[in-house]
């Protein structure tokens, strides 16, 4: 706050600290200027305003399971996913299979049947439940 004065000598004190003198209300009297680097000012500018336009990105979250997980640690990965799908983001529920476990194909099929019922009010299945190796993937994005 270098108070009123005249434009000469505000723009000799601008020179001095090589910045540059702007008018940012011009409808006052006195005019209100201030000394700024006018570039970055603008460069500023222009970046918030393609911030506030650009989308957030969807991104594929995932939770990984395995046959023999418990139905505790199952709800605990279920209630991860919601805030997933809160967010906007897709979720990829994926049971991994080891050795033997791969039996248990039917069961397993069952678990993950059972997930997307409990998320049917937040999410619908974007790819069904199926074996790829030795794992089995569905998606689910939000409602």
């Amino acid at each position: 706050m270098l108070g009123a004065m005249p434009t000469t000598e505000a723009l000799e004190l601008a020179r001095q600290a090589d910045l540059d003198l702007v008018e940012v209300a011009s409808e006052e009297r006195p005019p209100v200027c201030r000394i700024m680097d006018y570039g970055k000012f603008k460069y500023e500018q222009n970046k918030k305003k393609k911030d506030a336009v650009r989308p957030k990105q969807i991104q594929l979250k995932e939770i990984r399971l395995h046959p023999k997980t418990d139905s505790h640690d199952i709800d605990f990965k279920v209630k991860q996913a919601r805030g997933f799908l809160a967010e906007g983001d897709k979720v990829k529920v994926n049971v991994m299979f080891k050795g033997r476990e791969m039996a248990h194909v039917d069961r397993v099929r069952e678990m993950v049947a059972a997930i997307i019922v409990s998320m049917e009010d937040i999410a619908k299945v974007e790819k069904s439940p199926s074996m790829e190796g030795r794992s089995m993937t569905a998606i689910l994005t939000k409602r």
